[in-house]
């Protein structure tokens, strides 16, 4: 057998490197050429979430509402990098309610209403219009403001290209560097931005607080097939919270996990720490 000369060997090797070993696998994420930031004028940073298409749910999951899987467009939109922090939540609303205070911690112990009374005082602050009429309770998607992110929006964000369990991968043993939950997170929340961030710039899209968002839920909502930006039932019993929080075991920290309460929780028995939210606002571009 003729011997490959050593130079033209280790020029093979090095293509068959460059061509297999380096290319991503379908399952793992997916990372942008550049990530679009933004700070807004009330000193928070802001990430532009580009429009696509993902599967939405997992037919593999914990719980039959996270069936059946289904595509799902969205079009693009800007999400807060960390979730609201008790220091802007302070300036704005005057009062923090976060059991384990520190200004740079998440705020919790704050039910749905709260949370949403915050986006529209945040839009006002900025001379933004409102996305949350209160009575009737109403939002408009259209409006410059800032607002909750629909269920389709959060899971979007959170996989942040990915199809697997968590938006690293599917190997629970290392969500501990990219989450604060039950097994690390000493009985109470972080501060934000200590963890790996997600593909797309976010932190703690996975652990420290379940975050609120826009949707009320439905057990049964992803059987009814909405793919085209869909924004979930407008009314109900309990809204959605997604992620986990800093006591959730890890599949309760899955990209696809869903958990709801009533919407006026904490504002009526002084509410439950592990509750939070990040805003979302609508981009120029789709």
């Amino acid at each position: 057998m003729k011997k490959t000369p050593l130079p033209l060997f280790f020029f093979v090797m090095f293509l068959s490197l460059l061509f297999t070993g380096c290319t991503p696998k379908p399952s793992e994420p997916v990372e942008t050429e550049s990530i679009q930031e933004i700070t807004t004028s009330t000193g928070i940073k802001m990430v532009l979430i580009p429009a696509g298409e993902f599967l939405m749910g997992d037919d593999g999951g914990e719980e039959d509402d996270e069936q059946p899987a289904h595509p799902v467009k969205v079009h693009s939109f800007y999400m807060d990098k960390y979730e609201v922090i008790q220091k802007s939540y302070e300036e704005l609303m005057g009062k923090n309610t976060a059991k384990f205070k520190d200004p740079d911690k998440p705020i919790e112990q704050l039910g749905w209403f709260a949370a949403v009374r915050y986006c529209n005082m945040r839009s006002l602050r900025e001379g933004l219009e409102p996305c949350y009429e209160m009575e009737p309770l109403r939002c408009n998607f259209d409006a410059t403001g800032y607002r909750l992110p629909t269920e389709a929006e959060w899971e979007y964000a959170c996989r942040a290209g990915s199809d697997t369990l968590y938006s690293f991968g599917s190997d629970p043993a290392k969500l501990s560097r990219h989450a604060w939950f039950k097994d690390n997170a000493n009985n109470g929340t972080q501060r934000v931005g200590q963890k790996i961030p997600n593909a797309w710039g976010l932190f703690d899209m996975h652990g420290n607080v379940w975050e609120w968002c826009n949707d009320f839920y439905s057990n049964d909502y992803y059987s009814k097939g909405e793919s085209d930006n869909p924004r979930g039932p407008a009314s109900g019993e309990e809204c959605v919270l997604r992620g986990g929080g800093w006591n959730s075991s890890d599949e309760y920290c899955r990209s696809s996990t869903r958990y709801s309460e009533p919407p006026g929780l904490a504002d009526t028995c002084f509410g439950y720490e592990a509750y939070g939210f990040r805003c979302v606002k609508k981009a120029d571009v789709q």
